[in-house]
Protein backbone atom coordinates (compact mmCIF):
# COMPACT_ATOMS: atom_id res chain seq x y z
CA UNK A 1 0.00 0.00 0.00
CA UNK A 2 1.28 3.73 -0.92
CA UNK A 3 0.55 5.91 2.06
CA UNK A 4 0.86 9.94 1.73
CA UNK A 5 1.94 11.19 5.46
CA UNK A 6 1.04 14.48 4.93
CA UNK A 7 3.69 16.88 5.53
CA UNK A 8 2.41 20.48 7.02
CA UNK A 9 5.68 21.09 9.49
CA UNK A 10 3.41 20.24 12.93
CA UNK A 11 4.26 16.37 14.00
CA UNK A 12 6.82 13.32 14.16
CA UNK A 13 6.97 12.99 10.66
CA UNK A 14 10.36 11.09 10.39
CA UNK A 15 9.43 8.78 13.14
CA UNK A 16 5.77 7.89 11.77
CA UNK A 17 7.27 7.32 8.50
CA UNK A 18 10.19 4.87 9.54
CA UNK A 19 7.19 2.97 11.39
CA UNK A 20 5.14 2.66 8.71
CA UNK A 21 8.01 1.50 6.58
CA UNK A 22 8.74 -1.18 9.00
CA UNK A 23 4.85 -2.71 8.60
CA UNK A 24 5.32 -2.84 4.69
CA UNK A 25 3.97 0.41 3.93
CA UNK A 26 5.99 2.46 0.70
CA UNK A 27 5.87 5.96 2.03
CA UNK A 28 5.55 9.36 0.73
CA UNK A 29 6.25 12.06 2.70
CA UNK A 30 4.90 14.80 1.28
CA UNK A 31 2.24 18.19 1.20
CA UNK A 32 1.74 17.89 -2.71
CA UNK A 33 -2.13 17.41 -3.35
CA UNK A 34 -1.34 15.39 -6.11
CA UNK A 35 0.69 12.51 -4.56
CA UNK A 36 -2.13 12.83 -1.89
CA UNK A 37 -4.51 12.59 -4.23
CA UNK A 38 -3.28 9.48 -6.04
CA UNK A 39 -2.19 7.90 -2.66
CA UNK A 40 -4.45 4.59 -1.17
CA UNK A 41 -3.83 5.87 2.10
CA UNK A 42 -3.50 8.76 3.95
CA UNK A 43 -1.99 9.22 7.11
CA UNK A 44 -2.12 13.21 9.00
CA UNK A 45 -0.19 13.46 12.17
CA UNK A 46 -0.13 15.95 14.66
CA UNK A 47 1.42 18.13 17.60
CA UNK A 48 0.91 21.10 18.86
CA UNK A 49 -1.43 23.65 18.07
CA UNK A 50 -4.70 23.19 16.77
CA UNK A 51 -5.75 26.17 15.21
CA UNK A 52 -2.11 26.74 13.48
CA UNK A 53 -2.36 22.94 12.26
CA UNK A 54 -5.76 24.61 10.65
CA UNK A 55 -3.97 27.16 9.22
CA UNK A 56 -1.66 25.46 8.18
CA UNK A 57 -3.74 23.01 6.37
CA UNK A 58 -5.55 25.57 4.24
CA UNK A 59 -2.75 27.36 3.63
CA UNK A 60 -1.30 24.48 1.74
CA UNK A 61 -5.09 23.53 0.54
CA UNK A 62 -4.52 20.34 1.81
CA UNK A 63 -8.11 20.61 4.42
CA UNK A 64 -10.38 20.19 1.45
CA UNK A 65 -8.79 17.52 -0.41
CA UNK A 66 -8.21 15.91 2.84
CA UNK A 67 -12.27 15.99 3.10
CA UNK A 68 -12.62 14.60 -0.57
CA UNK A 69 -10.31 11.43 -0.32
CA UNK A 70 -12.13 10.57 2.97
CA UNK A 71 -15.61 10.62 1.17
CA UNK A 72 -14.12 8.94 -1.57
CA UNK A 73 -13.35 6.37 1.03
CA UNK A 74 -9.57 6.33 1.05
CA UNK A 75 -8.46 5.37 4.55
CA UNK A 76 -7.21 8.00 6.87
CA UNK A 77 -5.27 7.72 9.81
CA UNK A 78 -5.17 11.12 12.62
CA UNK A 79 -2.20 10.61 14.87
CA UNK A 80 -2.37 12.32 18.18
CA UNK A 81 -3.15 16.19 16.91
CA UNK A 82 -3.96 14.90 13.80
CA UNK A 83 -7.25 12.75 15.37
CA UNK A 84 -8.58 15.68 16.85
CA UNK A 85 -8.35 17.87 13.33
CA UNK A 86 -10.63 15.48 12.05
CA UNK A 87 -13.35 16.53 14.74
CA UNK A 88 -15.77 20.00 13.89
CA UNK A 89 -13.83 21.92 15.70
CA UNK A 90 -11.39 22.73 18.80
CA UNK A 91 -11.86 24.99 22.32
CA UNK A 92 -7.39 25.43 22.24
CA UNK A 93 -6.51 29.01 22.44
CA UNK A 94 -8.87 31.21 20.70
CA UNK A 95 -10.46 27.94 19.19
CA UNK A 96 -10.73 26.86 15.17
CA UNK A 97 -12.88 24.57 12.90
CA UNK A 98 -11.39 21.52 12.56
CA UNK A 99 -12.07 19.06 9.88
CA UNK A 100 -15.26 18.10 10.11
CA UNK A 101 -15.44 14.43 9.32
CA UNK A 102 -16.12 13.49 12.72
CA UNK A 103 -19.04 14.76 14.39
CA UNK A 104 -17.85 16.51 18.18
CA UNK A 105 -15.88 19.38 19.60
CA UNK A 106 -12.43 19.09 21.43
CA UNK A 107 -11.38 20.09 24.92
CA UNK A 108 -9.12 20.46 27.46
CA UNK A 109 -9.06 17.31 29.12
CA UNK A 110 -10.08 17.22 33.19
CA UNK A 111 -7.89 15.70 34.88
CA UNK A 112 -7.98 18.15 38.45
CA UNK A 113 -4.80 17.40 40.55
CA UNK A 114 -2.91 15.67 37.99
CA UNK A 115 0.03 16.86 35.39
CA UNK A 116 -1.48 18.18 32.11
CA UNK A 117 -0.25 17.38 29.75
CA UNK A 118 -0.75 13.87 29.73
CA UNK A 119 2.43 12.42 28.99
CA UNK A 120 3.20 8.82 29.63
CA UNK A 121 1.84 5.07 28.66
CA UNK A 122 -1.89 4.63 29.35
CA UNK A 123 -3.90 1.54 28.92
CA UNK A 124 -6.55 1.79 26.15
CA UNK A 125 -9.60 -0.01 26.37
CA UNK A 126 -11.08 -1.73 23.51
CA UNK A 127 -14.68 -0.41 23.54
CA UNK A 128 -16.28 -2.84 20.16
CA UNK A 129 -14.55 -4.28 17.47
CA UNK A 130 -12.54 -2.34 15.00
CA UNK A 131 -10.08 -3.16 12.43
CA UNK A 132 -7.78 -0.85 13.72
CA UNK A 133 -7.46 -2.77 17.31
CA UNK A 134 -7.64 -6.50 15.01
CA UNK A 135 -5.74 -9.12 17.23
CA UNK A 136 -4.72 -6.79 20.05
CA UNK A 137 -7.10 -8.14 22.37
CA UNK A 138 -9.37 -6.80 25.13
CA UNK A 139 -6.59 -3.81 25.68
CA UNK A 140 -3.03 -2.49 25.63
CA UNK A 141 -0.69 0.32 26.85
CA UNK A 142 -0.27 3.14 24.35
CA UNK A 143 1.93 6.57 24.89
CA UNK A 144 0.08 9.15 24.92
CA UNK A 145 1.03 13.12 24.89
CA UNK A 146 -1.51 15.40 25.08
CA UNK A 147 -3.43 18.27 26.80
CA UNK A 148 -6.81 18.36 25.18
CA UNK A 149 -9.44 15.42 24.50
CA UNK A 150 -12.25 14.41 21.90
CA UNK A 151 -15.52 14.51 22.21
CA UNK A 152 -16.95 12.48 19.99
CA UNK A 153 -20.58 13.51 19.56
CA UNK A 154 -21.80 9.72 18.37
CA UNK A 155 -20.70 7.28 20.88
CA UNK A 156 -20.54 4.80 18.16
CA UNK A 157 -17.60 6.50 16.76
CA UNK A 158 -15.14 5.51 19.92
CA UNK A 159 -13.27 2.39 19.38
CA UNK A 160 -11.16 2.54 22.42
CA UNK A 161 -10.41 4.63 25.57
CA UNK A 162 -7.83 5.62 28.16
CA UNK A 163 -8.25 7.13 31.81
CA UNK A 164 -6.60 9.94 33.01
CA UNK A 165 -8.74 12.11 35.36
CA UNK A 166 -11.52 10.84 33.16
CA UNK A 167 -12.33 8.19 30.53
CA UNK A 168 -11.20 9.65 27.18
CA UNK A 169 -12.10 8.77 23.53
CA UNK A 170 -8.37 7.44 22.33
CA UNK A 171 -9.41 5.54 19.21
CA UNK A 172 -12.29 6.55 17.43
CA UNK A 173 -13.37 4.88 13.54
CA UNK A 174 -15.71 5.48 11.37
CA UNK A 175 -16.11 3.67 8.12
CA UNK A 176 -12.51 4.57 6.98
CA UNK A 177 -11.83 7.47 9.17
CA UNK A 178 -10.02 6.63 12.00
CA UNK A 179 -7.80 8.61 15.01
CA UNK A 180 -5.80 7.78 17.62
CA UNK A 181 -4.53 10.41 20.66
CA UNK A 182 -1.47 8.67 21.70
CA UNK A 183 1.40 7.70 19.22
CA UNK A 184 1.63 4.55 17.25
CA UNK A 185 5.22 4.71 16.26
CA UNK A 186 6.14 5.25 20.09
CA UNK A 187 3.91 2.46 21.44
CA UNK A 188 6.47 -0.45 20.75
CA UNK A 189 4.93 -3.91 19.25
CA UNK A 190 1.28 -2.70 20.40
CA UNK A 191 1.82 0.34 18.22
CA UNK A 192 3.09 -1.52 15.19
CA UNK A 193 0.41 -3.92 15.27
CA UNK A 194 -1.75 -1.38 15.02
CA UNK A 195 -0.14 0.43 11.84
CA UNK A 196 0.26 -3.09 10.01
CA UNK A 197 -3.85 -3.00 10.63
CA UNK A 198 -3.88 0.37 9.16
CA UNK A 199 -1.94 -0.32 6.29
CA UNK A 200 -3.36 -4.07 5.88
CA UNK A 201 -7.20 -2.09 4.81
CA UNK A 202 -8.65 -2.37 1.00
CA UNK A 203 -8.17 0.07 -0.59
CA UNK A 204 -11.00 2.12 -1.96
CA UNK A 205 -12.21 1.34 -5.58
Amino acid sequence: MTVALVDYGMGNRRSVEKALEHVGARVARTADPEVIGAAEAIVLPGVGAFPEAMRRLRALELDGLLRERAAAGVPLLGICLGMQLLFESSTEHEGAAGLGLLGGTVTRLEAPGLKIPHIGWNTVTFTRPARLTSGLGEAAPFYHVHTFACRPSDPDDVAGTGDYGERFASIVERGTVMGVQFHPEKSSLDGLALLRSFVALPVAA
